[in-house]
């Protein structure tokens, strides 16, 4: 290899040996199955899944990879066959594989008609999505279909040209039953709990509106079965794009980057044949939801509050975030003392290990999460992450001070980015530009603010919002957050759990 080629097929036998490539024949590899949003985490996770099943019990389940939004994928996996090399990386250590589980690829920005060939074939089985929280087009505090949506409100006016996941996924079926095409699994493979639950209101919800029986005959033709998912996988830069080159002497314009830690759980509910994931290291259960809060509480949570209070504090990643003492030391003492009380048991699991494990995973500097990035679209997920074990403890009448703070630092990371704030920073969440607005209205005044955002009841639901445990704890945490000294919020309330701690320890004594 003396020239610097592109990833290919040509190249497979050609690969230095530091670089594992598939085990089976790719050429006699058939799809059977597609995936909206081929993103980093896709590659590191159900692909490589796939690739492990082909290598272990090879059948018809070939990878059909679409993208509905950007990023193209005709210049970059498309002309490399579908073939990517995935990167684990644990501090210094590298470890190299070409995954061959994508047969073909499908750009369908322009226009739903590339998608929905694909999605109506007869030989696609089932379908996969990683299309991250608010490409289901959901209300976040309730889990129902957004009818103001604006690709919504497009895709029921015109069902036949659609935009969205729900529309397009809608569409999909009613071809599909007037084609006679077999029943079809729609597998939700985000970091959303209850995710099999959320897809398949948004869809039916969808369908009813259609009319025309579709919403019954997509309750007796498809199946939508949660699952978890678990792999950190960051955006990948061009350094590691280079890295490829530099280690093993090829050009790769797909890598994708992750830790040595993975996991998938699928709940046992499907429509027709299912690939044996179980036989690469997936686990098929009755009910993922203990393994759902467990990973979102836990590591999400603490991912969630290290990221908005790490860009607070001046920290570029997760992994300076975790190592910064205050922040470290907060992040443990919120998960053990309030998180963990919330959460079901997950048989085989102990979840103070669990916690030490998350942490440790966060840890890894080889793993370049940045803070902003963790950040975005955070509407989307403080409502399982964060504000249903805050729920959870109110219900209990136990304390909820640490776990106030992150939710505070959401609003301070959003409205800092407002004008009447200097904008500190660009950010990318769907409530951005109403954050901004209140920011811009309301000024300084923490109360005025913490009211206003509070206010927004498809983030924070009414009954949670008009608790005055939560939005004393709230605006305290986000007037000290707002300050000359951001971090002042963190040791306060630390300090204040500390002196909670230390009375009930008396009490319990007497």
């Amino acid at each position: 290899m003396n020239a610097i080629e592109r990833l290919g097929p040509r190249l497979l036998e050609r690969l230095p040996a530091a670089v594992q490539k598939p085990s089976y024949d790719r050429a006699v590899l058939s799809p059977g199955m597609a995936h909206l949003g081929v993103g980093a985490f896709h590659r590191c996770h159900q692909a490589e899944y796939t690739d492990d099943l082909l290598s272990r019990r090879f059948d018809r389940w070939g990878i059909v990879g679409i993208n509905i939004r950007p990023p193209a994928l005709a210049e970059t996996l498309g002309r490399q066959d579908g073939l990517y090399t995935r990167l684990i990386r644990e501090n210094d250590d590298v470890e190299a594989r070409v995954i061959g589980s994508i047969v073909k690829v499908v750009d369908s920005q322009d226009s739903a008609a590339p998608a929905l060939e694909v999605l109506v074939s007869a030989d696609i089985e089932l379908v996969t999505m990683t299309v991250t929280e608010k490409g289901y087009c959901h209300v976040p505090s309730t889990g129902a279909l957004d009818l103001d949506h604006p690709d919504i409100v497009h895709d029921l006016a015109n069902p036949e040209a659609p935009r969205s996941v729900p529309g397009i996924l809608t569409r999909a079926l009613e071809q599909r039953r007037a084609t006679h095409g077999p029943k079809l699994t729609l597998l939700s493979c985000d970091n959303i709990p209850t995710n099999g639950v959320i897809l398949e209101n948004v869809v039916r919800s969808f369908a009813e509106r259609r009319g025309n029986g579709l919403a019954d005959w997509i309750a007796a033709n498809a199946a939508f079965p949660s699952a978890m998912v678990d792999r950190i996988a960051p955006a990948v830069t061009q350094d590691d794009l280079d890295s490829v080159k530099r280690r093993f002497g090829y050009r790769d314009a797909a890598v994708a980057v992750g830790e040595p830690f993975r996991q998938w759980v699928i709940e046992k509910k499907f429509a027709g044949r299912m690939p044996r994931w179980d036989l690469a290291g997936a686990t098929f259960v009755d009910d993922v939801t203990p393994f759902e809060h467990l990973k979102m509480r836990v590591l999400n949570g603490a991912q969630t509050t290290l990221a908005t209070l790490g860009v607070l504090a001046g920290l570029e990643h997760t992994s300076d975030a975790i190592a910064d003492p205050l922040l470290s030391v907060f992040v443990r003492r919120m998960l053990v003392e309030q998180t963990l009380p919330t959460l079901m048991p997950v048989a085989g699991m102990n979840p103070s290990a669990y916690v030490e494990q998350s942490l440790g995973r966060l840890k890894n500097t080889a793993i370049r999460h940045r803070n902003h990035q963790i950040a975005t679209d955070g509407s989307q997920k403080i409502v399982q992450r964060l504000l249903n074990p805050i729920r959870d403890r109110l219900n209990l009448g136990a304390s909820i001070g640490l776990l106030s703070v992150p939710v505070a630092g959401w609003m301070a990371y959003l409205i800092l980015a407002s004008a009447r704030f200097g904008k500190r920073w660009p950010v990318s969440d769907p409530y951005a530009g109403k954050v901004a607005a209140i920011a811009d209205e309301t000024g300084h005044d923490a109360r005025a603010l913490a009211s206003a955002i509070l206010a927004i009841d498809t983030i924070f639901d009414p009954g949670l919002a008009a608790d005055e445990t939560f939005r004393q704890a709230v605006t305290s945490a986000l007037g000290e957050l707002l300050s000359g000294d951001p971090m002042a919020a963190v040791r306060h309330s630390l300090e204040q759990d500390e002196v909670a701690r230390l009375k009930r320890s008396k009490q319990s004594a007497l």
